[in-house]
């Protein structure tokens, strides 16, 4: 934005130049070329000033001669649907590096000023208002820049990694923003969710078959209406299942199920406390275990000891996996203190199960 400042001051000298020589229609070009670079109050109050001038006196009074050249340059700005303010903005956006560039914001910005950023310019280049080529894709990076900077996950991975990845390539006439992180919904989804709905009976874009489609608002909001009707039973359907055989489960297992014998954990129901002679493992049995339990002893302390050293097993993995994704994330970062607690966490799951193998 900073270079964007410089440019329009420069404008805008060159403008107040044009104005002490009563040139308005320079005057004029440069102060909106200043404000559409970097708005200020000062270009605004020139454009009021110079409203107020009389025309240009420096127009000859003998109609000239047009050329073949000239013709067919004033054949075509007819032939024209859009303006050089809207082909300026275009252009812009396609020599856009990341997505900070493309709303004009700095990198630091809330996500209000992101969001009003965007206003702006899916006005200005939505393809039902902006009939200049281009403009589309234009649009879609406008999308695409908006979608990732207002979630904040995203933009976090973004600002990490998005720089050394964003890339802008031309195909014939055909801009791709090719980026590591793209939108989940569309560009004209996105317009919606922000402006509801679109401009009234305008034209939406749909993809289908891979091919983008205009389509009507209304009809649109119609066919998202008979869809969502149909969905919601089924919908509702999945959404209650899971509930419904946690239930039944639970039904069956007060039938077929019995209580274990033993729990590693103490509780009201497992208050006795034993330990296995092997191991000397600890667990938990009921009041009137001895007078209940029929089986082996033994074979029951060493399934104990089994269960036992599973549940230090996946402790430890559980252990493992945190101080690596801490050393990961410190490294990362570059962060040496972080490093440097990363490396002394303690793995006391891991340290019982070695003292267990020791034995």
């Amino acid at each position: 934005m900073e270079g964007n400042k410089d440019e329009a001051n420069r404008c805008i000298e060159m403008a107040e130049k044009f104005i002490k020589e009563q040139n308005r229609d320079k005057a004029e070009k440069f102060l909106h070329k200043a404000e559409r670079l970097f708005p200020t109050q000062k270009a605004k109050d020139l454009l009021i000033q110079i409203s107020l001038m009389a025309p240009n006196k420096s127009e000859p009074t003998q109609p000239r001669k047009r050329t073949v050249h000239q013709k067919s340059e004033d054949t075509e700005k007819k032939s024209k649907d859009y303006t050089e303010e809207q082909e300026e903005a275009v252009k812009r956006i396609k020599k856009c590096k990341d997505y900070y560039e493309i709303l004009g914001i700095s990198k630091d910005a809330t996500d209000s000023e992101i969001k009003k950023a965007y206003k702006k310019l899916a006005l200005q280049m939505h393809p039902d208002k902006n009939k200049c080529p281009g403009a589309s894709e234009a649009f879609k990076a406008v999308g695409n820049a908006v979608a990732v900077l207002t979630d904040p996950e995203k933009r976090k991975q973004y600002d990490l990694y998005g720089s050394d990845e964003d890339r802008v390539s031309s195909r014939g006439h055909q801009y791709t923003y090719t980026r590591g992180f793209e939108a989940d919904a569309t560009a004209d989804e996105l317009f919606n969710m922000f402006f509801g709905g679109g401009f009234s009976g305008s034209n939406v874009y749909v993809r289908r078959g891979g091919r983008w489609q205009r389509q009507s608002s209304s009809n649109q909001h119609q066919e998202r209406t008979n869809q969502r009707e149909q969905q919601n039973g089924y919908t509702a359907f999945i959404q209650i299942l899971p509930i419904l055989l946690a239930i039944l489960l639970s039904m069956a297992s007060s039938f077929f199920i019995s209580d274990p014998a033993y729990s590693l954990q103490a509780s009201s129901k497992y208050p006795i406390l034993r330990k296995t002679m092997n191991l000397n493992v600890p667990y938990y049995v009921k009041e009137n275990f001895h007078m209940e339990y029929q089986g082996s002893v033994k074979r029951l302390e060493m399934s104990v000891e089994e269960d036992y050293v599973q549940t230090l097993k996946h402790a430890c993995y559980r252990e493992k996996s945190y101080k690596e994704s801490m050393i990961w994330k410190a490294r990362n970062f570059g962060d040496q203190e972080l490093y440097h607690n990363a490396q002394n966490i303690k793995l006391p799951s891991c340290e019982q199960l070695q003292n267990l193998r020791a034995r």
